[in-house]
């Protein structure tokens, strides 16, 4: 036994009424261990996520994206089934990535410029990189 602390060694723990004694649990919270950069790790994560670039439609692309939509104006009032490749720009950063969509249109909502589905998606018409109308013989 160390002689300096003989005095104290055998005292008992001081109480104060204003003050009571703390949990084993909220001592040890006390010495936990203390992460500086909150939140590093995600901005990291983030950062490194991979993001596509928009592709530009050149001007062929440009007229056979017209004609298909012509053919599906024509033939919305059917529900045709359809494949269409769009950009979904991302939230949190530039880019975004391209989704391929499959179903049955079931509008072409000329005012907010969006296709509509049956399973109530929209796809923005802006957006479109590629339209495919399934089982439509005038186009293949």
């Amino acid at each position: 036994m160390n002689c300096y602390y003989n005095d104290i060694y055998s005292a008992e723990r001081p109480l104060y009424n204003e003050f009571p004694p703390m949990s084993r649990s909220d001592r040890a919270a006390q010495f936990a261990s203390f992460a500086a950069l909150t939140g590093y790790d995600d901005a990291v994560r983030e950062t490194a996520r991979y993001t596509d670039s928009r592709l530009e439609l050149d001007e062929d692309r440009i007229n056979e994206l017209n004609s298909r939509f012509a053919r599906l104006r024509d033939i919305v009032h059917e529900r045709p089934l359809i494949s269409v490749t769009y950009f979904m720009p991302d939230a949190k950063k530039a880019g975004g990535r391209y989704v391929t969509k499959t179903g049955e249109v079931r509008i072409i909502d000329s005012y907010e410029n969006m296709l509509v589905f049956t399973d109530t998606e929209r796809v923005p018409i802006s957006e479109i990189y590629s339209l495919t109308i399934k089982n439509d013989i005038t186009l293949e």
